[in-house]
């Protein structure tokens, strides 16, 4: 299958790219992501994977918007409030793109049969703010052998590491946070600098397309970014022997 000449034109800008190029822009195309959680990250991620070309994107969340939501999700509006998230995220990001197929589910990701659809997804990006559903995400993940880039943010700080599980050797979320706490930091709970979202997922973006392309020099890093110091470290995260989620001896 190759690209129609509107498709062509459209991403003319990336398959100048070198290291993109028209086979890249297929693979895009032809890629099946799912994004859980339409917040702070979940918005300007979901906006470059579409624009990008991203064939079909699956967005699941059952949260519904809130005034407080506004300073930092920036796909939603005052009128949005008290809308579905999810739907409110298709029905704008649809326009965006006409090529790429999206698909919202207003339903908990506890509530929907995860493993099944992992089936069929290429690549999944953590965009939630809770400890538990994070190391849900990420068991789902292991089990299936799917690709999961996972990010945060808290007042000015950002996280992001990105896992590919279709590797034994790799480590997991839980062997870098084992530990989930009672009462998690949130933006609901700590507070949150609005760029800094925009940052952190505009990263997770970026390296969602990185691992399309076969890009893997940044996998199992954790990334760490304080916003207002403007400063960037990374960490090598290497696999625990006794992680009771991706040790397949315990």
């Amino acid at each position: 299958m190759s690209l129609s000449d509107k498709e062509f034109m459209r991403y003319n800008r990336h398959i100048m790219v070198d290291k993109i190029g028209e086979q890249g822009q297929l693979t895009f195309k032809h890629a099946k992501v799912a994004i859980v959680g339409i917040g702070g990250l979940g918005c300007p991620a979901a906006q470059y994977l579409v624009a990008s070309g991203i064939g079909h994107l699956i967005l699941i969340d059952h949260d519904h918007i809130e005034l407080s939501n506004l300073q930092r999700q920036i796909l939603f509006s005052t009128e949005d409030i008290g809308r579905s998230k999810a739907a409110t995220a298709q029905k704008k990001l649809q326009p965006l793109n006409p090529h790429c197929q999206i698909t919202a589910l207003t339903q908990s990701v506890f509530d929907t049969e995860l493993d099944v659809l992992l089936d069929d997804v290429d690549l999944v990006l953590d965009c939630t703010d809770n400890p538990n559903t994070r190391q849900f995400i990420n068991q789902a993940c292991v089990d299936s052998g799917v690709k999961l880039v996972s990010a945060s943010a808290i007042q000015g700080a950002g996280q992001m590491i990105s896992f590919d599980f279709s590797t034994p050797d790799s480590p997991c979320y839980q062997c870098l946070f084992s530990d989930v706490d009672e009462q998690p930091n949130n933006c609901q709970t700590s507070g949150v600098f609005s760029p800094l979202l925009g940052v952190m997922g505009s990263l997770q973006a970026t390296e969602a397309l990185r691992l399309l392309l076969g890009i893997t020099n940044n996998l199992n890093k954790l990334m760490l970014f304080d916003a207002f110091g403007m400063e960037i470290r990374q960490f090598k995260v290497a696999k625990d022997s006794q992680c009771r989620c991706c040790n397949l001896s315990t």
